[in-house]
């Protein structure tokens, strides 16, 4: 596993799943991320190369939080619920149980 830098920022993906809000958050804080880091993923605003996606799996019923480092961002016509995320490439570094 790849070393987290937690100074980063991680953009939390819930798949609908907003009642898990808080426990994906205190997952990650647990992890070392502070909760200021801990950013709600929106369709219309795309992280940096270097930051990390946090996102809830596997929807529907999510046991675990996959972590993602963005390795690259490309420039893209916004589509449906992804967004500009559809020109975010990543690289899978970490899970976390969902406890």
């Amino acid at each position: 596993m790849a070393e987290i830098d937690t100074q980063k920022d991680v953009y939390l993906f819930l798949h609908g799943r907003m009642d898990l809000k808080e426990k994906a958050t205190n997952a990650l804080t647990g992890k070392g991320f502070s909760a200021d880091k801990v950013i709600m993923a929106l369709p219309t605003k795309v992280g940096n190369v270097g930051d990390y996606m946090a996102m809830l799996w596997m929807p529907p019923n999510p046991d675990h939080i996959k972590i993602q480092q963005i390795t690259k961002v490309e420039e893209v016509e916004p589509e449906g619920m992804v967004g500009l995320w559809k020109g975010a490439s990543k690289e899978d570094i970490d899970s976390i149980p969902l406890v």
